[in-house]
This record gives C-alpha cells, sequence and structure tokens, in this order.
C-alpha cells in the first residue's frame, strides 16, 4: 500500500518542491491504514481488480491526510505530534500546511477520476467520497466537535457527531473499495453500511478510550488531550468500563451485519476485530 500511495501521490516538478514534499510528509511513513485496509477488503469480497483497489485505497487515505492536517492547525486542535513525528504545520510552516491538505483533498478526487473501470461506477465513487468528507460527513462532524467544547452532550449528540466526524468515512472506505468491483445490489449496500456504521463507531469508542489510557509515545499523537481541552468523549459520558463494553458489543455488530457473505467477508471481520483490539 505505501509503494501504491507513493506512485499517485504527485512528484512531477511543476509543482512547488515543498508542496509536494509536505503532501508526501502528511500521507507516508505512518498511520495505520485502517482505512485502505477496509477498501481492500471490500473490493476483494467483490472480485474488484488490484488497480482498481489501490486507487479506492489511495483517494480515502489521501482524504483521510488532508483532514488531519487541518485538523492539526492552530486554529482547530493546535496539535505538534501526529504519527510519531511533528505535524505538517510544525514542520513547514501552517501556510504550506493548509495548501498541503487543499491539495491532497483535490488529488483524491483526481486519483479517483483518472482510474480505469466503468464510467457508472467511478461516478457513484466520486458522489459517494465527496459526501463523505464535506459537509453532511467528515467536515460537517469536525464542525460539530469544534461547537461543542465545553458542553455536556447526550450520548445520542456525541454518536451523531461521530458517525458525521469518523464513520462517514470509514464507510466511504469500505463502499469505495466494494464499488471498485461492481455496483452494488441494495441489499449488499444495506450489509456494509450496517458493517461501516458499527466499525465507524467502534473506531472512534477505542479512540476515546485510548487518549484516556495510553501515553503520546504509544499512541503517537499527543495522549489526553480530549480531557485537557474539554471535549466530550465516551469515556467522559459512559466511563471507561461502560465504554469497553460499547466497543466490544459494536465489534458483534460488525461481525453480525456481514454474516451473509459468510466466509468471503473473512478480512472485513478481521478488520472489525483490529479495530476495536488495538492499542494505538
Amino acid at each position: 500500500m505505501e509503494q501504491a500511495l507513493s506512485s499517485f501521490l504527485p512528484a512531477d516538478a511543476s509543482a512547488s518542491a515543498v508542496l509536494r514534499q509536505a503532501m508526501r510528509y502528511a500521507v507516508l511513513d505512518g498511520g495505520k491504514r485502517v482505512r485502505p485496509l477496509l477498501a481492500f477488503a471490500a473490493g476483494e469480497l467483490f472480485a474488484a481488480g488490484q488497480q482498481q483497489m489501490q486507487r479506492a485505497a489511495a483517494a480515502v487515505e489521501m482524504i483521510h491526510a488532508y483532514s488531519l492536517v487541518h485538523d492539526d492547525m492552530p486554529c482547530m486542535d493546535d496539535d505538534a505530534l501526529r504519527r510519531g513525528k511533528a505535524t505538517v504545520h510544525v514542520k513547514f510552516g501552517q501556510a504550506t500546511a493548509l495548501l498541503a491538505g487543499d491539495a491532497l483533498q483535490a488529488h483524491a478526487f483526481l486519483v479517483l477520476a483518472e482510474g480505469a473501470g466503468d464510467a457508472s461506477c467511478k461516478l457513484a465513487m466520486v458522489r459517494l467520497l465527496a459526501q463523505a468528507s464535506g459537509a453532511m460527513g467528515m467536515c460537517g462532524g469536525q464542525a460539530i466537535d469544534l461547537a461543542s467544547v465545553g458542553l455536556n452532550l447526550s450520548r445520542l449528540q456525541l454518536e451523531q457527531m461521530h458517525r458525521l466526524k469518523t464513520g462517514a468515512l470509514l464507510r466511504a472506505a469500505v463502499l469505495l473499495g466494494a464499488l471498485s468491483g461492481k455496483l452494488l445490489t441494495a441489499a449488499e449496500e444495506q450489509a456494509l453500511d450496517r458493517f461501516a456504521a458499527a466499525i465507524g463507531l467502534a473506531f472512534q469508542v477505542v479512540d476515546d478510550i485510548l487518549d484516556a489510557t495510553a501515553d503520546s509515545a504509544t499512541l503517537g499523537k499527543t495522549a489526553g488531550k480530549d480531557a485537557a481541552d474539554n471535549k466530550p468523549t465516551y469515556v467522559s459520558i459512559l466511563g471507561l468500563d461502560a465504554s469497553l463494553v460499547l466497543a466490544e458489543q459494536l465489534r458483534q455488530d460488525a461481525h453480525a451485519a456481514i454474516l451473509p457473505f459468510g466466509d468471503k467477508a473473512l478480512r472485513l471481520r478481521e478488520l472489525a476485530n483490529l479495530i476495536v483490539q488495538r492499542k494505538t
């Protein structure tokens, strides 16, 4: 996956050398690659070609990377550590970081659009990624997150925020991978939707647990930052023990959602386990 990501990122001399460096720094050499792994697992479920899966995986990871670049900037979370190294704005400056995030967002759609395959599938993939990353998805969730600092959110409000901020892009990763193989039936899309909804929330619940219990060296980012910034989390609302129970229940829900696919969904089940059992 690292080689594929590198090959899709701009390397030609027509772009600013510093901008290219910042883009590559933001994407390469770090991260769990959960979203690309989900895209590959869903693509294999529908016998997608390797090149199509690589493009889907790279596009969703570029959107994720751009969101982290912007999220770490002083106007948002103001963080200096990401993936065990200096954040992009710390290393390259705020202006270059802003442009690198913008460029990664645009480049993700270029990667999808330039791929081979059925035009209707490509159009569906572009539309899906745009919806997942915009005001109705990730950006909308981030806006709610920024506005919720210091507020006492209900569990339902917290869940809605994270379905957008975290879950929308994880859902996109699953569906983009599947669409790399074929257009989905309503039943197939519903099953994958239920799976993605469960793992999307599970991912955030585990993130909140780790933020409260792990150290910065283990996480590769600043630990305890949500509590320090007075942000509502699953741990602050439910407590640690109940959050652990919820994460396990969501793992079981994810497994149940893809039962109709049988043994072909083994990779997706393994990734659901990884998301809940991870330590970073």
